[in-house]
């Protein structure tokens, strides 16, 4: 592990000029956005969004030097070769699935947890703790508009995913954790689950979301990340329904027409490609279906032909 203890060495290797790194860290508020997405009980979600020169530096900080922190094999999320089929299929064809989520995970991770975890006092100097924290914290909460903040996250929960999972291997119960989503499966009491892992939370200054917590027998669907894992990986039928209907209007209608119908902003290219995104999504937990691979056929058509028509 390579150990920074001076500036210099530190400068060196992000390629970033020291009087950039204090720059930046003295005058946050001018490098930041706030950006509202909608989510799916009809609120938002407020995103603390870096501007490119800030956010090319953290990238760099997530590059050379988180990048080399320990994660646990539980994390499944923001990890190269993890993704929400890593975060599901350990829980296929199980008695039962339980479901937890913590409760404003990023808004609640303290300046001293980042400083102490994803940088700590045995790799950097204090000056350099300071610094680093400062370019990757903002008001009082880790952005989620950063990319450093995703690794540290994954940072600070490492000794929480081993106590959780050595607890559960104990019991053969099965766990992992996407972000703030915890899952677990196999044959238990899920209040014995919760009566250990909400102290645990507490101690790190988290709580649970009571609303999101979701006990899935066998008899149910049991959706995990978006995948269904009752008996074989699936995906829930109302996304497919979607799916199908969007490909079938632009298939009628033409894309730009349907998109008009349902004042859908932008170019028709980038709609589509969005769109090929959720059909190739859909490919990689069912391969092989015919009508995805129709729809995936028939969308990378109509890119070609909309990027021919945008020529001069």
């Amino acid at each position: 592990m390579i150990v920074y203890r001076e500036l210099f060495s530190l400068v060196r290797d992000l390629g970033v000029e020291a009087k950039t790194l204090y720059a930046l860290s003295n005058s946050l508020e001018k490098h930041y956005h706030q950006v509202k997405i909608p989510k799916r009980d009809g609120g938002y979600r407020q995103l603390s969004v870096p501007d490119e020169q800030l956010k090319r530096v953290q990238r760099q900080i997530d590059r050379v030097l988180l990048a080399r922190m320990p994660v646990s094999p539980y994390a499944t999320a923001y990890r190269c070769g993890c993704g929400i089929g890593r975060n599901a299929l350990p829980h296929l064809g199980q008695p039962g699935v339980l479901k937890l989520d913590i409760r404003h995970f990023f808004d609640s991770i303290p300046y001293t947890a980042v400083k102490e975890r994803a940088f700590p006092g045995t790799i950097y100097g204090e000056p350099l703790r300071v610094l680093l924290t400062m370019l990757c914290y903002y008001r009082d909460s880790l952005p989620q508009g950063a990319p450093s903040s995703p690794a540290i996250t994954n940072i600070i929960m490492a000794e929480f995913d081993a106590r959780v999972g050595q607890w559960c291997a104990q019991r053969e119960i099965r766990y992992t954790r996407y972000c703030d989503d915890m899952t677990f499966s196999g044959s238990f009491d899920p209040q014995e689950v919760v009566a250990f892992v909400r102290p645990l939370l507490r101690e790190m200054g988290f709580f649970l979301n009571k609303k999101k917590t979701r006990f899935l027998p066998a008899g149910r669907r049991q959706v995990v990340t978006g995948i269904v894992v009752n008996e074989k990986p699936g995906l829930p039928a109302e996304y497919l329904r979607r799916l199908r209907q969007e490909v079938y209007f632009c298939q009628k209608y033409g894309t730009a027409d349907h998109m008009a119908r349902c004042g859908i902003q932008g170019p028709a290219s980038g709609y589509l490609r969005r769109l090929l995104g959720r059909v190739n999504y859909g490919l990689q937990i069912l391969p092989g279906k015919k009508e995805l691979l129709e729809a995936s056929a028939w969308l990378m058509k109509e890119m070609a032909r909309e990027q021919e028509g945008d020529r001069p």
